[in-house]
């Protein structure tokens, strides 16, 4: 085990810290995209205009994605967040580290606004990090063809760029309202994750400790959830395809969500709520424990 005295180089440290935000990054976005190809088309669709690609729900968009499009479309746009993952986690949890010094406001030890402004901050800077991947991302996750049709990642990007070139248009669009659903999702994420597991006593077994880390994992990623997901609809309509060819509908953050709400009501900014939970509530929970015991590890062994 670690020897909690010993001090490690701040270098040192933020390269494995690096290392283990990568590692829990990966094994994430590998078990969860099928559920987040499936709140990006629940998010997409407008409930006022019927189609035949209407998804009633998470189960019946399971169905309908099988039965047209295959199993592999459920990894569709796998490859821009594995590609984004190892450096969107790494600076999700170097930036909350190495943030938590600059909130502690004199006080000797971390406090819940520490963690909270340090998720807040790093859920910013990884925002802006990983956009262009999450704009191509969508554009592939949009596309209901079968994936041997589908084109793929790279060609997806090129046309992008090629159409709408590399600013808020194009490869950066929507960056505000990914800053909007990071930055909320981190600042409650690692704020009640952290305060709870220092308040929720420890258990000496490593089968109920493990688990305790997993109910506090899980809760902190089903309310962050809660509070950002108008973001993320916003975030899915201004990435995705416009409603009507050449016209741009939807343009800043909020101004999506005041249209959506107006014309869908309020439900509507909830839209994938169900897939986003499954997803990012045990999600939130393996990205907690992959990290902490890939830093444990690597601290045992490499510091």
């Amino acid at each position: 085990m670690t020897d909690p005295h010993k001090e490690i180089p701040p270098l040192k440290r933020a390269a494995l810290q690096v290392v283990a935000g990568g590692s829990a990054g990966f094994v994430e976005v590998c078990i969860m995209q099928p559920l987040d190809v499936v709140k990006t088309r629940m998010q997409l669709q407008n409930t006022k205009t019927l189609s035949k690609n209407q998804y009633t729900g998470v189960f019946d968009c399971f169905g309908k994605m099988y039965k047209n499009e295959g199993l592999l479309s459920f990894w569709k746009g796998i490859l821009p967040p594995v590609l984004a993952e190892t450096p969107k986690r790494a600076i999700k949890f170097v930036c909350f580290e190495q943030c938590k010094p600059l909130f502690l406001f004199g006080s000797p030890t971390p406090t819940p606004l520490t963690f909270s402004l340090a998720g807040l901050t790093a859920g910013l800077i990884e925002a802006i990090a990983v956009n262009p991947f999450e704009v191509v991302k969508v554009a592939q996750q949009a596309d209901h063809s079968r994936m041997k049709e589908a084109p793929g990642t790279w060609a997806v990007t090129k046309e992008i760029i090629k159409k709408d070139g590399f600013g808020f248009r194009g490869l950066n669009k929507g960056v505000t309202a990914t800053m909007g659903r990071n930055g909320t999702f981190n600042m409650i994420y690692f704020g009640f994750y952290h305060s709870v597991r220092d308040y929720v006593p420890a258990y000496e077994d490593q089968t109920k400790e493990f688990l305790r880390k997993v109910a506090i994992g899980f809760t902190s990623g089903t309310i962050a959830c809660f509070v950002n997901i108008p973001f993320d609809v916003a975030k899915s309509r201004i990435q995705g395809p416009q409603p009507q060819p050449g016209v741009i509908k939807y343009k800043s953050t909020f101004g999506s969500i005041l249209t959506v709400y107006k014309e869908e009501g309020f439900r509507a900014l909830y839209k994938g709520i169900v897939p986003k939970i499954m997803r990012l509530g045990p999600g939130g929970a393996i990205m907690l424990l992959v990290f902490e015991y890939a830093y444990e590890f690597l601290q045992d062994n490499y510091a």
